[in-house]
This record gives C-alpha cells, structure tokens and sequence, in this order.
C-alpha cells in the first residue's frame, strides 16, 4: 500500500480547524509517539493530531482519507503490542485530550466517556456513585478506556466479571471516511441486525476510530479478602486453579506468579516486606469479593482447605489494606518488572484452563531446547500465561532468527489444545506473523474482506493485525 507523505499544504489544512497547539510536529511529541510498551520498536510518525471532539476527528479522517494519508490512533501508549505504532509515519491521531466522562447514569447502571480517560480514574469515579467498573489492566492507573476497548482488555478480575466485551453497549465511532456513527444501542440486550459494536471491539483501531464509549456498570461490591498461597511446585499451583473452580468457588481474581516474577517485582518496588523461601517456586493470589464478610470468610477457609493436597508454604492473609495493596502493586507491577532486568518478548498465550499445567510445561521444555530463560505470570483463572522471554547471553542471532521459531512452536502447541496466542494484547504489530497458526486463509481472508469494507483505502491504522502487509 502507499501513502503520501504529510505536506506544508496538509500541515495548514489541519491548522485550519485545530490551534496550533494540537497540530505538533516538533522532535519531543514526535518521538513520544513514535514508541509504546512493545519491545524496543520505533516508528516515527509525521505529525501528532490532538482533537478534543468527534468532529475533528471527523474532518480529520475525511481529509485523511480523501488525500490517502495513513492515521494511527493512539491512546496512553500502555500497548504491548504495537498496536499504537505508526509503522507508515503519517498522522498520529493522539487522543489524549479526548478525555471527559459525559455522564454518570444511576438508574440504568452506565457510564458515558470519551476513550482518553484514565481507566483508574473512570473506577473511581463510578465507584463514588456506588457503582463498578470491574475490568481492570494491570496498567489501569495509565491506559486509556479507549485503548482497552481497541484491544478488548481484561486483567484480574476477568475471571468473576470478563473482559472489556462484556461491558460495551454501545460506541460512538468515525469511520475511515469521516462518517459518524453510533454502533448499538443503550440497552442491556439488543438483537437488532449484526453486532457491529462487538466487530469494534477488539479491532486495534483498524475499522474505525471511537470516539464516545457507554458502559455497562455493576453495583459495588463492599468487602474483599486477599489471600497469597506459596507453592512448592509451579505445576502443582497450575492444578490448583482449577481445583479451586471445581469446587464451586469463583474468586474475583486468581494469579498465577512463577517465583522469579515475583522476585522481580519485588526486587523493582524497592520496599516489599514479603519474604520468599528457597522452597517455594510459584505463588497464587486469590481474592473474593461480595456483600456479606462473614461468607467471604467461609470462601477462604475453604479454598485453604483445599490446599492441603498440595505441598504449600505459610499462606498469607492480608489483614489490612496496605498488606493489600502491597501484594496487588506487586502482582500489577510484575511485567514493568521483568521488562527492566532484561532485553525481552512478552507472549500473551491463552488455553482452556485446565491446559495450564502443560502449557506451564511446554513453556520451560520449548526454553531449554532453544536456551532461553522465561519469566511466567498471569490470570491463571482464564488460562491466561504470559510468558516473557528474556534475552540474557542469547547472541543476538539467536534472538532474531532462532526465537521466532521457538514462539511459533508455542503459539502451535497454544493451538492444538483450542487455545489461541493472545487472549488480552491484541496482534498488533508484533504477532501477525504468527496469525498462520490459529487462523486459515478462509477465515484470513473474511477478516480482510471486513477491513475492506470499512477501510477501502487501507488508511486506518496499517501494518496491524495481518500478516504480510509490510
């Protein structure tokens, strides 16, 4: 595909209707946008646009695409994928100063928010009213509503309450043409023609651009507790996941860290009092939440009952609040961690929950026949692993031509038990070489047709999600 280049003569068209001040062409937000969490990749666009409304971003997406000029949406750039990547150069459309919460509905349990909110801060404001966002990233107190809902988020909690799909009734969106849109309605069921709500969900920015979001709210749930269980055994913590839920229990979180991610995560926090034996290789952090304390409390007694046939250390009750946070920052900070001891990939893999254990395996066979060290954590209540590859003495040639064969027998293995190789980061730019493994050229080439229905020009957000396509 080709774009032409931003010009003296597109610069005044876009300062024709956004100050000077939302119009940025110098080095210092050129680079800022030229990166996000993925790897060590840089792709500089030529412009940032900072449009505060929908219809800017409308006028700016007609003219985009009438001039065929590449757009990349981007939110915080908290993205592991590259999915915020301007690999084209072109207009970075930052979305930054989109970012006001329209309106808190009470009586129906919805939120209205343009997509440059602050994921933490839109809890926090729901919460105030007695209401709850449940969805929570670990990087919830910097990403933006608007990149969850691009890359159908999840977190923690997605075990109890789901991901960023199970919370969408309805998106105000541009197309890649300027038209405005709204995609569904504002009702809890809506069987009227095809979802295209859902289509955009999950899309990485390639269909179109959101611009105004309406959330589905719970009410909010009065107590938590959090409990930490040490295990001997990393596989051994991988069967207990599924012990638990066999049992009837359904926490609210349960996370999965393998010893050296949460060696890391505390080595990184600078002040952690947790300590962690020699013995103990894993841990799971298992949290319930409700109403009523006194059967929270039986949830936890059981679930440590439970933990008598499995070779465990002394588990850990947070008593207090601060205990609390102390083993969620860990838990949360636990890929910043890892991230700053080593150059690193990041594999977002996801199986049929009771396939954590092999998965687990897998992961530590595939590093020794290629002699790579992997750091694991994740939402072990999902089959959720994320798997970090860390370079350490690798030579660099085994890094570039060797690990890519290593992540594609993974992302074959993921596959063959019905699993698929990213179940929260998205595709991005990173793994579409790998979308072979889970999709054939039928359901490729349905994908593609779709893109080009919305995008007949290819302008939005290129070089994502397909492989080959630069």
């Amino acid at each position: 595909m080709h774009y032409n280049r931003i010009t003296a003569r597109h610069l005044a068209y876009f300062r024709s209707f956004l100050p000077a001040d939302r119009v940025l062409t110098d080095e210092d937000h050129l680079s800022r946008c030229a990166s996000d969490e993925t790897e060590d990749l840089l792709f500089t666009p030529e412009v940032v646009l900072q449009p505060v409304e929908t219809i800017e971003v409308s006028k700016i997406m007609a003219y985009c695409n009438q001039h065929t000029l590449c757009v990349t949406p981007r939110g915080a750039g908290t993205g592991l994928s590259g999915g915020a990547l301007p690999v084209f150069g072109g207009v970075c459309l930052d979305m930054r100063r989109m970012n006001r919460i329209v309106s808190i509905d009470t009586e129906n349990f919805q939120v209205t928010t343009q997509p440059g909110v602050i994921t933490e801060e839109l809890q926090n404001a729901v919460s105030k009213a007695g209401l709850f966002y449940p969805v929570d990233p670990a990087s919830r107190g910097s990403c933006f509503i608007g990149g969850n809902v691009a890359e159908n988020s999840g977190g923690p909690r997605a075990v109890k309450y789901g991901v960023v799909k199970d919370y969408v009734l309805n998106l105000e969106v541009v197309l890649p043409d300027g038209n405005i849109i709204n995609t569904g309605s504002n009702t809890l069921k809506n069987a009227t023609g095809y979802n295209l709500t859902q289509l955009i969900v999950g899309s990485e920015g390639t269909l179109a651009v959101i611009t105004q979001i309406t959330l589905k709210l719970l009410p909010l749930p009065g107590e938590s507790l959090l409990l930490l269980i040490p295990f001997e055994s990393a596989g051994d913590a991988c069967i207990a996941v599924n012990r638990i839920m066999l049992a009837g229990y359904t926490p609210s979180a349960l996370e999965f860290m393998e010893r050296d991610a949460l060696l890391c995560a505390m080595d990184y926090s600078g002040g952690s009092t947790l300590s962690v034996p020699e013995h103990i290789q894993a841990h799971l952090l298992v949290e319930v939440d409700g109403n009523d304390k006194e059967a929270l409390f039986r949830e936890v007694e059981g679930i440590t009952r439970l933990m008598n046939q499995f070779k465990t250390g002394e588990l850990l009750f947070a008593e207090s609040h601060g205990q609390k946070q102390e083993l969620w920052k860990l838990r949360r900070i636990a890929g910043e961690a890892v991230k700053h001891s080593s150059v690193y990939k990041e594999e977002d893999t996801v199986v049929p929950r009771a396939f954590l254990p092999q998965l687990l395996q897998m992961v530590k066979s595939i590093g020794n026949k290629y002699g790579f060290r992997s750091v694991c954590y994740g939402h072990a209540g999902d089959g959720n692993l994320h798997v970090n590859i860390l370079k350490d003495g690798l030579s660099d040639e085994s890094w570039e031509k060797e690990l890519p064969l290593a992540i594609r027998e993974l992302f074959a293995y993921v596959h063959s038990v019905k699993g698929t190789i990213s179940g929260e980061h998205g595709i991005g730019y990173v793994q579409r070489q790998y979308m072979d493994i889970v999709f054939n050229n039928t359901q490729l080439g349905l994908m593609r047709a779709i893109k080009s229905v919305f995008d007949p020009k290819g302008i939005l957000n290129p070089g994502k999600i397909f492989p080959n396509d630069r």
